[in-house]
């Protein structure tokens, strides 16, 4: 089996492309739904103990969360010592039940893949992109979007052209879901043929 690992900035399309190879019948791995998961039952109990008071009737409050640890490096590591063991061990499950089932391709949509090193575990990257201007036009029309906050998430994120130059693949999202589609299943014929460069994550 051939791990593709799916990344993009925001704004780019990400999910509809991850629900586009869902569609094809490639198992995928969104790394966002589990923590969203985890915050509502695994991980709950140990963010309450390390942070009092961030989560309500048994979940995790996000919100309340964030404003505990945006600005505070430290406590953004204690919360990534506890979720980050979760994640690997479900991203690892998923692996495994993948293998298992036969399926040749799965895909790990993991939004900050390059940021933390990711391109190891997998064996191929595929980067989903768009214009600068379609980029914009789609944040900003977001409930409770502003130019402020784009800009501040965009300074977290390596810049789109260097991704596109690091890919394997790119999937541009400019021109509608048609080309888009036909991309994957060129993508997914290529892959098949790579050879496996994953570093095992165990």
């Amino acid at each position: 089996m051939r791990v593709l690992g799916l990344t993009g900035s925001i704004g780019m399309g990400k999910s509809t492309t991850a629900k586009m190879f869902a569609e094809a019948g490639v198992p995928v791995y969104d790394a966002d739904a589990t923590v969203h998961r985890l915050y509502e039952g695994e991980a709950v109990a140990a963010i309450e103990a390390a942070f009092p008071g961030t989560t309500v009737d048994g979940k995790v409050d996000r919100a309340l969360l964030s404003s505990r640890v945006v600005h505070d490096r430290a406590a953004m590591q204690q919360l990534e010592r506890i979720v980050h063991p979760m994640l690997r061990a479900h991203h690892q499950q998923f692996l495994d039940d993948a293998e298992r089932s036969g399926a040749p391709v799965a895909v790990v949509d993991i939004p900050l893949l390059y940021e933390t090193g990711g391109e190891k575990r997998v064996d191929a990257v595929v980067v989903v992109s768009t214009t600068p201007d379609v980029q914009r036009e789609r944040i900003l029309a977001r409930d409770g979007m502003t130019p402020e906050k784009l800009d501040a998430i965009l300074t977290k994120q390596m810049p789109d052209e260097e991704k596109r130059q690091r890919a394997d693949f790119v999937v541009d999202t400019s021109h509608g879901l048609a080309p888009v589609r036909e991309r994957i299943h060129e993508i997914l014929a290529e892959v098949a043929k790579l050879p496996r460069r994953r570093e095992e994550s165990r």
